[in-house]
């Protein structure tokens, strides 16, 4: 069953807490997978609510990643997209907005691209926040609410290689 959330209980979900063991960063093992390299990385969030973290970058093409937020609810059996930074690998195009653009991007959910019927989070706007996986991580962890749960160490001080 495919759920529905407003803007304001998607911007909950992205703010709420999840707290990250400190060695996180030595738990990123990307195992091959069909072309591209994946790990999935499983957390609750402060609230309770179950939250999956996805890293995937192609083996042939350092530009095409995603590091992926995704809320887990107890109610559907399909993850929803809270959040995604893309790499700079392909066009994307804003079918609402109609603008395009080939860039390094965010994605984010909104409740009127489900409205329409699209994918929840086929809204993104390019970014010079980062320029590669490693920087897309630490984006993705800076605006979704990651702390680290032993240490108040700044997210960047990680190495994320």
């Amino acid at each position: 069953m495919t759920i529905q959330l407003t803007d304001g209980e998607i911007r909950s979900l992205i703010n709420e807490i999840k707290n990250l063991p400190e060695d996180f960063s030595s738990r990123i093992k990307l195992r091959p997978k069909r072309g591209h390299k994946e790990y999935e990385y499983r957390i609750v969030g402060a609230q309770g609510h179950a939250f999956l973290l996805k890293f995937r970058q192609n083996e042939r093409n350092a530009l095409d990643f995603s590091v992926i937020l995704l809320y887990v609810p107890e109610e559907s059996n399909q993850p929803f997209r809270l959040r995604r930074c893309n790499g700079k690998s392909h066009e994307h195009t804003n079918k609402i907005e109609g603008n395009s653009f080939y860039d390094f991007h965010i994605h984010t959910a909104t409740e009127r691209y489900q409205q329409m019927g699209l994918h929840e989070d086929a809204y993104a706007e390019p970014t010079d926040r980062y320029a590669n996986f490693t920087g897309a991580t630490e984006c993705i962890l800076k605006d979704c609410g990651f702390t680290l749960s032993t240490r108040n160490k700044s997210l960047t001080q990680w190495g994320m290689n």
